[in-house]
């Protein structure tokens, strides 16, 4: 398994319990295909940098983890199916 970081941001239109039942669920995804996540931070309610689908703000969310390719295709399928994720990005960690 290798190592990953995942960031995403959650559109503020939805209740900031629904962003973190929607960061749940995509940490569920992690877990329920044998993945492990080592670190996850809720990094709150932020200003973009610019305009995103005329939202200005969003809920930020950081995951690390460990995953095969398998979870991460499926990760990144989730993220881009649901209609409250903005923008993701995962990206693969340096072995340190």
């Amino acid at each position: 398994m290798n190592k990953y970081e995942m960031m995403f941001i959650v559109k503020t239109t939805v209740e900031e319990d629904a962003a973190k039942k929607i960061a749940e669920d995509l940490k569920s995804v992690i877990t329920s295909m044998k993945g492990e996540i080592t670190d996850s931070k809720d990094l709150g309610n932020k200003k973009l940098a610019y305009s995103i689908n005329k939202e200005i703000t969003g809920f930020y969310f950081v995951v690390d983890f460990n995953a095969t390719n398998e979870i991460v295709s499926e990760l990144d399928r989730k993220a881009r199916i649901n209609e409250n994720v903005l923008r993701h990005m995962i990206i693969r960690l340096d072995e340190e």
